[in-house]
């Protein structure tokens, strides 16, 4: 029961899939554990991610556990066939395909919840957006699930705000393990693999517009620096924006920074975030992208309403003449850069927010039928466990506290 683009791409999925597999050994170790124990016997697992090697991997690993797999992209231009294919040829669910149209991305995500699912693995909260507004009589049968996004926990936590949330979901962002390296170094180099690879153009020299410094941003402008750019950041927190300052790096309102951009990059979770007035005040050629979850923060409806015309410049690069002779660049449709036009965050660094995903999963078939609804943090043992297996998998050892030394520190009086 699949619905994929072409099973005789398997052999090079599984290539891709063998590839990341021997550099992550975490999951691997996972694995392992899953095979043994089987922690998901019985249960019906949706999964919503990016549907390329690394999370082809994850879903194996689950498989391995005993989980009936059933298994979507979580955007229309990320999922990669061939990996789709392989994990059909070795006997999972898979409903996905690249380049699908508004109407078959629904129809797949459908799909994966039309079965009943009792754990949902997320990416941006479609699937329990799904459930809740379409589906409502499966959600009794789930026992909880998992969100792997900042967007789709600001989509839960305001399910949870409104009392909506029918099951509890575990914020695997939100665990050190992951936002710390995953949002920042994962982001931060396959932002700029994906724009470099589809542009073919130097960084060195240009001016990079940063729209958002959270931890996404944060890996965005470091690499960007790394490459010889000129850093501005736009924001809304004055916080965050201290930070950016402090960082080395300018801040200036998004109408400003519009006017001398070269390459412009939003990482905010929050649509509308590069809009009309701003096309109108942007150099010709330059080239937008997003590494936010969903094509809006780039207003890509708008751009399509001003433009007198559309060409493709380039694989994967859409030109938007306006009205004033200026042609703008997007790359991918405005939708995530690093997956739409790269192979997403390298497969080490997935390796940690992907062991953080399947031992999350586990603790909701072990504890779920006891958890409220609700949004619900990833355990800290959890936390510093996949930190362990990390350092071990590179073979560094840390000092540990003495009896004396934790003595000294849980104490008040030092005398």
């Amino acid at each position: 029961m699949s619905e994929i683009r072409d099973i005789n791409l398997w052999e090079q999925g599984e290539m891709k899939i063998g590839w990341v597999k021997s550099n992550m050994p975490l999951l691997r170790a996972i694995e392992a554990e899953f095979e043994e124990d089987k922690p998901f016997r019985g249960l019906k697992v949706a999964l919503s991610i990016h549907l390329e090697a690394k999370t082809a991997y994850l879903c194996r690993v689950l498989a391995a556990g005993g989980a009936e797999m059933y298994i979507t992209g979580s955007n229309p231009l990320s999922t990669q066939d061939d990996v789709a294919a392989a994990l059909v040829k070795g006997g999972l669910n898979v409903f996905a395909w690249h380049a699908a149209t508004e109407e078959e991305y629904k129809r797949h995500i459908s799909k994966v919840i039309e079965v009943g699912p009792n754990i949902i693995i997320d990416d941006g909260g479609d699937l329990v957006s799904l459930i809740h507004n379409e589906y409502p009589e499966l959600a009794a049968d789930v026992l909880g699930g998992c969100e792997e996004t900042t967007t789709g926990i600001i989509r839960l936590k305001s399910m949870e705000r409104d009392g909506a949330l029918k099951f509890p979901m575990v914020l695997v962002n939100n665990a050190n393990c992951k936002y710390l390296f995953d949002n920042r170094y994962g982001t931060g180099q396959s932002v700029w693999d994906g724009i470099n690879r589809t542009t073919n153009l130097i960084v060195a020299g240009k001016n990079v517009v940063v729209a958002g410094y959270g931890w996404c941003g944060k890996g965005v402008a470091k690499r960007a620096a790394g490459l010889g750019a000129s850093v501005i950041v736009t924001e809304i927190d004055p916080i965050k924006a201290i930070e950016a300052v402090m960082d080395g790096f300018k801040v200036m309102k998004m109408e400003d920074a519009a006017k001398v951009g070269d390459f412009f990059v939003t990482v905010t979770g929050c649509s509308g975030v590069i809009s009309e007035k701003d096309f109108l005040n942007m150099k010709d050629g330059a080239i937008l992208c997003n590494a936010g979850h969903f094509n809006v923060e780039v207003d890509m409806a708008c751009l399509e309403k001003m433009a007198v015309s559309v060409k493709e410049r380039r694989n994967n690069i859409n030109g938007y003449t306006l009205e004033n002779g200026n042609t703008l660049n997007v790359i991918a449709e405005g939708r995530l850069v690093n997956l739409a036009a790269g192979d997403g965050h390298p497969a080490e660094i997935m390796d940690m927010s992907f062991a953080i995903q399947a031992l999350s999963a586990r603790y909701i078939a072990e504890n779920g039928k006891s958890l409220k609804a609700g949004t619900v943090d990833v355990p800290v043992e959890t936390d510093r466990r996949v930190a362990g297996m990390k350092l071990a998998a590179w073979g560094v050892e840390i000092d540990t506290l003495t009896p004396e030394q934790e003595k000294y520190l849980n104490s008040w009086n030092l005398e």
